[in-house]
């Protein structure tokens, strides 16, 4: 069946070969095994289910969280000429029994269905009498309250495995650690699956945190270096997000708002136009951006401090899809930590939930605190090891000041030994400051060696040095003892003065590096070719009413551009170039081809 595989990966979706984990997968899927599947965004995890979906006989299920992400990719399959539908509350109750029917007399692929409107028993009967090739969990971090997104919605989907024997299931996300896997196989029943863990880096991403000034002013200077480029600004507040967008609009920006306070009408319009037209920036809460599948996005900039270390790779990943270099910058502030707790203390999750965001927090504060490379730091936080620095950070492109926080760390670390490794950061530092309380009192701490040694630094300044210490691995914090610090192996060393550690004092604010304005590497004489090639992209895209990238991607021009294709035969050998693409769209990019060519 994998010869099958190949031969739809190259004539239906015209690619020349899988990439990474892809074939392992599929080959998983295809011996009806199940698997928990984990790839970055852009990695290609939709080919993993949507090719066994194809080989296998019947049906392919894919469970998705959000219609824009179904309609998206519903709409890219149709371009294909896979017979693909979704089911949602977008739909009137015509469009619904329309795409049942088709599910009754098999003629579709591909179903892509909320988990909300799986698991109701009418919906879950009808599905129990048709033919079913494979069942897709997407998002499947959303399963996991140790995650970042997690959705009531999605604990249900156990149910699958009894509804459903013998039909092997995937789960899929871009962003879990090992405590998230572990619960995303247990609350999904998977059988016993093979876990595939794809790496976590985007090396054409660029990361860049600066503390918070003057927010506007570091905006405009950032955009600066991406006038004209596709981007995403993240803001925590609907009214700040009316607010950038609109300052942005008056200085010439091509920005649009985007929030759930927003009538569907105007927010719909909004993501149309983000997607359809060229340079278009988002200013958005994180309401917007899953299943945004546009490729050509050069900046994703966050004005205020994400949740977790998943949220903001999850939102950063959207950035370069396409393998072209793009910038991950973000700016935060005392205010942001602030706001976050409290949002964390007023929701209704319970202590231990809390608990776990307020850990979260914690290590991606200590990631923007970090002074060593930040993709190591950032690939580490997934468990993932790189032993050399990036050089595409801003820590390695431009070092940060520090200072000697050997003899602090010291007196942290063997504070955090003596009180028995069993309390969390607030009691270690009150411990270490002197703090006069019941509680230190009730373990008899006040009576320790390390009792006050550390008052010469402030609350704020200890609890910077714990989070640079988790992130360079001299700490870690042990959840199952209720957020307690204890010592790694690597702590040893420091302790007993074999080791120094220089730690970051500040952040500082400094103008970002200026990147070339065009979104791919086009020379000088073959400029008039890209033009013309993504007009006619453009108006084909137009014709049908979809999004450009829909067509081709900007690296399946870019190939045509390179290798000049003159017919069919050598327009297959283009990566993005089936069969079904080729009848559709080959003999109008040829003649482009053709015809500037002959003008150069």
């Amino acid at each position: 069946m994998i010869n099958r595989a190949e031969h739809i990966l190259k004539h239906t979706f015209g690619y020349l070969a899988f990439r990474g984990a892809q074939k392992d997968v599929i080959q998983t899927v295809l011996d009806g095994k199940d698997a928990l599947v984990l790839m970055p965004t852009g990695g290609g995890k939709s080919l993993c289910y949507q090719i066994p979906g194809l080989v296998r006989d019947g049906m392919a299920i894919v469970v998705s969280p959000l219609i824009a992400l179904m309609q998206d990719q519903v709409n890219a399959l149709q371009q294909l000429g896979i017979n693909a539908a979704y089911l949602n509350s977008s739909q009137s109750r015509e469009e619904q029994n329309q795409v049942m029917r088709s599910v009754h007399d098999g003629s579709l692929d591909m179903l892509y269905i909320a988990p909300e409107r799986l698991l109701m028993e009418s919906t879950l009967n009808r599905l129990m009498d048709a033919q079913i090739s494979i069942i897709a969990i997407d998002e499947a971090h959303c399963v996991s309250q140790w995650g970042h997104d997690f959705r009531v919605d999605y604990l249900g989907l156990h149910v699958l495995r009894q509804a459903f024997p013998g039909v092997p299931r995937l789960a899929l996300t871009a962003t879990a650690d090992e405590r998230t896997r572990l619960e995303i196989v247990e609350r999904l029943a998977l059988n016993n699956p093979t876990v595939f863990v794809s790496s976590f880096d985007r090396p054409n991403i660029r990361y860049t945190v600066q503390e918070k000034g003057d927010t506007k002013t570091q905006l405009i200077k950032f955009l600066q270096s991406h006038r004209g480029n596709a981007g995403i600004i993240y803001c925590m507040t609907r009214n700040r997000v009316d607010g950038i967008a609109a300052w942005l609009s008056s200085r010439g920006v091509r920005a649009l708002p985007y929030h759930a306070g927003m009538n569907n009408e105007e927010r719909a319009e909004n993501q149309r136009r983000f997607l359809y037209e060229d340079g278009v920036v988002m200013v958005a809460t994180i309401a917007f951006g899953m299943g945004i599948d546009k490729p050509d996005v050069r900046f994703v900039a966050h004005l205020d401090l994400p949740k977790s270390m998943e949220a903001y790779y999850q939102e950063t990943g959207r950035a370069g899809r396409d393998g072209q270099p793009s910038e991950a910058w973000m700016i935060y502030g005392l205010q942001d930590v602030v706001r976050i707790a409290k949002m964390v203390q007023d929701s209704n999750a319970n202590d231990n939930q809390k608990r776990i965001e307020r850990v979260k927090i914690d290590s991606l504060l200590g990631w923007c605190e970090s002074n060593t490379c930040r993709r190591r730091a950032l690939l580490r936080y997934f468990g993932e090891q790189q032993d050399e620095a990036c050089g595409n950070c801003d820590v390695c492109l431009s070092p940060p000041k520090t200072w000697d926080a050997t003899e602090a760390s010291q007196k942290l670390l063997s504070n955090v030994y003596r009180t028995g490794q069993r309390f969390g950061s607030g009691h270690v530092i009150d411990v270490l400051r002197g703090k006069d309380n019941q509680r230190i009192k009730q373990f008899g701490h006040h009576k320790l060696s390390t009792y006050g040694i550390g008052a010469d630094h402030s609350d704020k300044q200890w609890r910077s040095i714990i989070r640079q210490l988790l992130v360079q691995n001299y700490l870690l914090v042990n959840e199952a003892q209720y957020g307690a610090l204890q010592l790694t192996e690597k702590a040893r060393s420091l302790l007993t003065g074999k080791t120094k550690i220089f730690l970051r004092q500040g952040i500082e604010t400094v103008k970002p590096e200026r990147v070339k304005k065009r979104s791919v590497n086009v020379s000088d004489e073959d400029q008039d070719l890209w033009e013309a090639l993504k007009a006619c992209r453009k108006r084909l895209a137009d014709d049908q009413g979809v999004p450009p990238f829909h067509i081709f991607h900007d690296a399946t021009l870019m190939e045509m551009m390179q290798y000049r294709p003159q017919d069919n035969a050598e327009m297959l050998t283009i990566n993005g170039i089936g069969e079904v693409k080729l009848e559709k769209y080959g003999d109008e990019f040829l003649e482009v081809l053709s015809s500037v060519s002959k003008i150069n």
